[in-house]
């Protein structure tokens, strides 16, 4: 008996290997195409005053008006929050999470979980039905045989 790995049969197949090869091209393509697209860093502008001291939140986060909408603030998530800085007594616009964008992402998660659950229940339940018909039928047939 030889002692060795073996590769499946199924992994050699011309559809398989076409299927891995795009996969870990596509693989390829976005982690070295980020380090290549990425920007210089060399001229990264100074570090917001909340980043570096305490802050207190003076107007509580909102979505970014059509003026605000161009600020980098506003870019991450469309909602802003204006914090003044202790230290420095400055006041600056921090980009915020929405409660309610949250709650809707998370019913939009869930409904999508709920309708992969029926689809894939409703797919095993049709497979099972199937191999029990074959199986039904293999017996039959082996009745028949005798």
């Amino acid at each position: 008996m030889e002692g060795g790995w073996r590769v499946p049969v199924t992994c050699c197949r011309p559809r398989v290997l076409l299927l891995h090869a795009l996969f870990w091209t596509l693989v390829t393509l976005r982690v070295f195409g980020s380090v290549l697209l990425s920007e210089d860093k060399s001229e990264t502008p100074a570090a917001p005053c909340w980043l570096l001291e305490d802050f207190v939140v003076t107007t509580e986060c909102s979505q970014c008006t059509a003026f605000q909408s161009t600020w980098t603030s506003c870019a991450a998530t469309g909602y802003v929050e204006r914090v003044n800085c202790t230290r420095s007594n400055r006041d600056e616009y921090k980009s915020c999470r929405s409660f309610l964008l949250d709650d809707r992402l998370f019913w939009r998660f869930e409904s999508v979980l709920l309708v992969l659950t029926v689809l894939f229940a409703f797919l095993v339940v049709r497979r099972q039905r199937r191999l029990d018909r074959l199986a039904s039928e293999k017996v039959r047939r082996q009745i028949e045989s005798i």
